[in-house]
């Protein structure tokens, strides 16, 4: 068995197609049938189903293994280079996109200034998304709503943001000069986060002990997405306080409600296996940057 029979797999298994996979290595198709068939020949079964391109079950087992075998050896070939005080490498982060609006250009102009040798790849989407990609070794960290539900994962808690009701400026809401209360909630159609997401069950989880059942205009998995949707005027939703961004401030309103809790936004990873230097210098520079008070947004509180 050789790395690049394992390459060959993942990246059909990634790109979709033989054709797509010999693109993206530099190859040619003959290539990548070749190293497949050497794989299935070594491991006795079929790895892909050649009716439909897609994984068998079998391959579906060898592309989780061979994704952590490729991501050891990327970072063994990075901790060496740090050795030579060199932090060299790739870096795949996942990020939620309310944080990935404000925390990304503050990151890479981190990166750029301490490990310009550093390549970030950021992959922005909702929590429920991301955390089977960093599970998997598609990724290498993920900044995630907290809590994450993966037992492979460990996470570090980055900081807590206020949550806000978001109305635009003309609603009734805007002009009330006292702060909501939860019970005020229970009136009001909302975009809500979907049943079962870390938000939406922090949500429900100060409302029902009250009594209060939250109405849906509809329930979406993702903040920015509702963030889009209330700001087009589908309606309001609570929402982080740097979902709004500066220049839609005049226009949309973010109101108080009493005993809304705060977000809490982290940082996971594998619990399994040594991080790569790559990675534990990325790490470092998010706690650095985020803990930074100059340029971090109004609501974002960092813990001491």
């Amino acid at each position: 068995m050789e790395l690049r029979h394992l390459q060959a797999l993942t990246a059909i298994s990634d790109h979709g197609t033989f054709s797509a996979a010999a693109e993206h290595l530099g190859t040619v198709q003959s290539n990548i049938s070749a190293h497949v068939a050497r794989l299935e020949k070594e491991l006795g079964t079929p790895l892909i189903d050649r009716a439909d391109g897609r994984l068998t079950a079998e391959g579906t087992v060898v592309v989780a293994r061979a994704r952590r075998i490729l991501s050891e050896l990327d970072a063994l070939m990075s901790d060496v280079a740090a050795c030579k005080d060199e932090v060299t490498g790739t870096v795949r982060v996942g990020m939620i996109g309310t944080t990935a609006r404000w925390l990304v250009p503050r990151l890479m102009d981190a990166v750029a200034q301490r490990h310009p040798q550093l390549r970030l790849v950021i992959v922005e989407g909702t929590t429920t998304g991301l955390e089977p990609q960093l599970a998997n070794g598609q990724l290498d960290l993920a900044i995630l709503n907290l809590p994450v539900s993966g037992k492979d994962l460990v996470t570090r808690l980055l900081f807590e943001e206020d949550l806000m009701l978001v109305v635009p400026e003309g609603h009734p809401i805007a002009a009330r000069e006292q702060p909501l209360q939860l019970e005020d909630l229970a009136e009001l159609e909302l975009l809500l986060p979907l049943p079962g997401t870390a938000f939406r069950d922090e949500l429900d989880s100060v409302t029902r002990p009250l009594g209060i059942t939250l109405l849906p205009a509809a329930e979406i998995d993702g903040l920015r997405l509702i963030a889009s949707l209330t700001f087009e005027g589908y309606g309001p939703a609570i929402l982080p306080a740097t979902a709004i961004p500066g220049w839609l401030r005049e226009r949309f309103r973010p109101v108080q409600v009493v005993g809304l809790p705060r977000r809490r936004v982290g940082v996971a990873q594998r619990s399994r296996g040594l991080p790569a230097a790559p990675t534990r210098a990325l790490l470092e520079l998010l706690r650095s940057t985020v803990a930074q008070p100059e340029g971090r947004p109004q609501g974002v509180h960092v813990p001491v």
